[in-house]
């Protein structure tokens, strides 16, 4: 994506830090991308031309680190605020549905995907946590901004199953945002089992207005048998939209594969389109889709069963010491984007990283 270079002043924000700075002709290009940390307040700012964009934070309360919230870049939220704030008129379903994350319910045996605060103390000790580690590196530019970290998938009885190395790109310009996420996961001393399941890998939860509209109460289980109960709501607003490289619409986006999937909608009087870009280069490409009408939009390159009706299975593992990398591409557009502008898209991500 070719992307506008701003004027002569920039400005950095971060948690209590406003610095301003001029440019001067023949001089470096103004910093139009900032990436600030303040690891004592667990948090990594990213704005784009003054202006925030998201921020990687790890708070106590979320068991794995999240980009919570992500905006367009006329500022409008499209994530959802639960369980990190309350909205009016939000679904408070899902607590461990925080924004967006990277995460698996079954690593040997170990469930990341579905531990939050809210489950029952006796299904503890078959959860795991993704705990922060360190901030490798974070700079920002007149292009793009950067971001490295250093993670660990560990289970409840504090055992490390999986050091995680992910880089993360964030860009914007004129109508758009768009992070890149690099993901590389190294076993340790032992093999790492990733059987086949449903709840996988990366994780967006969108606001309201980008749902599907649903007129009836809604209950989703997971593969252990654990229903949440999802109740009916005003619809009011709610115009989301799903479409899949494969022409793949609505509900029928869920359980399909495709290189990219998008969700499209009203947001007040903003026109948006989120879509997550697949890599042929990760594993299980091209993904499945856990695209569901009640806000969950995730790429599932590994949980093949449920989506395929039990026609194909995916049962992925790590040797010890072995490491795998996971690529992709979130654009949040100010427009409703047509097929041909997204495969578009897709090919500058393909590109990017081949």
């Amino acid at each position: 994506m070719r992307i506008a270079i701003a004027g002569a002043a920039f400005i950095l924000v971060g948690v209590g830090v406003f610095l301003t700075s001029f440019v001067f002709a023949g001089s470096q290009p103004p910093e139009r991308v900032s990436v600030v940390v303040n690891k004592q307040a667990r948090r990594v700012d990213i704005s784009i031309d003054g202006q925030p964009f998201t921020s990687y934070i790890w708070p106590t309360t979320l068991k794995k680190p999240v980009l919570y919230p992500l905006r367009t870049a006329k500022g409008t939220i499209i994530t959802r605020g639960f369980p990190l704030e309350h909205r009016p008129g939000e679904r408070i379903d899902h607590p461990h549905h925080a924004d967006l994350w990277f995460n698996y319910e079954n690593v040997n045996g170990i469930d990341f995907w579905n531990n939050s605060d809210a489950i029952k103390p006796e299904r503890a000790p078959k959860m795991g946590t993704i705990v922060q580690r360190a901030i490798l590196s974070a700079k920002g530019g007149s292009q793009h901004g950067e971001l490295d970290v250093e993670t660990d998938w560990v289970t409840f009885e504090k055992k490390v199953l999986l050091n995680e190395h992910t880089h993360f790109v964030f860009r914007g310009g004129p109508g758009f945002r768009s992070v890149d996420r690099i993901t590389t996961l190294r076993a340790l001393d032992e093999k790492v089992s990733f059987p086949d399941a449903k709840d996988g890998m990366l994780g967006l939860r969108v606001i309201r207005a980008l749902e599907i509209p649903s007129d009836k109460p809604e209950i989703f289980a997971d593969a252990s048998g654990h229903a949440t109960t999802v109740a009916k709501l005003d619809n009011t607003g709610v115009n989301g939209t799903y479409l899949t490289s494969e022409g793949k619409k609505g509900d029928a986006a869920w359980g399909t594969r495709g290189r990219w999937c998008s969700l499209s909608g009203m947001v007040g009087d903003e026109p948006v389109t989120i879509t997550i870009l697949d890599h042929p280069e990760n594993p299980g490409f091209p993904t499945y889709w856990h695209a569901r009408g009640y806000g969950l939009f995730a790429a599932n390159p590994l949980g093949q069963k449920a989506f395929s009706n039990g026609k194909e299975e995916l049962n992925f593992f790590l040797a010890p010491h072995a490491s795998v990398t996971f690529r992709y591409r979130i654009l949040i557009s100010s427009a409703i984007l047509t097929p041909e502008a997204t495969e578009a898209a897709y090919k500058d991500f393909v590109a990017a990283y081949h």
